[in-house]
């Protein structure tokens, strides 16, 4: 049960990075598709985005750490004006 909430939570985190990295750059860069080999084969070990066929690809720890960020701005945002 443990490893399904974090399982779920993790998704929940990459998708929000997606949609922010999107967002952000305007299309310009991605996310890595969800539960793709793409990092491991374009990627270097540890990286948290790559450049594949002259686009900017951001790996699924990246994704992570973006939704992370994203919902502690969001936090800080909704304390301040609180």
């Amino acid at each position: 049960m443990d490893t399904a909430l974090w399982f779920v939570f993790d998704v929940i985190l990459m998708l929000t990075g997606t949609f922010v990295v999107s967002l952000v750059t305007l299309g310009h860069w991605r996310g890595e598709r969800l539960m793709s080999n793409e990092a491991r084969i374009y990627g270097a070990a540890g990286a948290f985005s790559f450049v594949r066929d002259g686009q900017r690809v951001v790996t699924g720890l990246g994704l992570s750490i973006v939704g992370t960020l994203f919902y502690f701005i969001l936090v800080v945002v909704c304390v301040a004006v609180r």
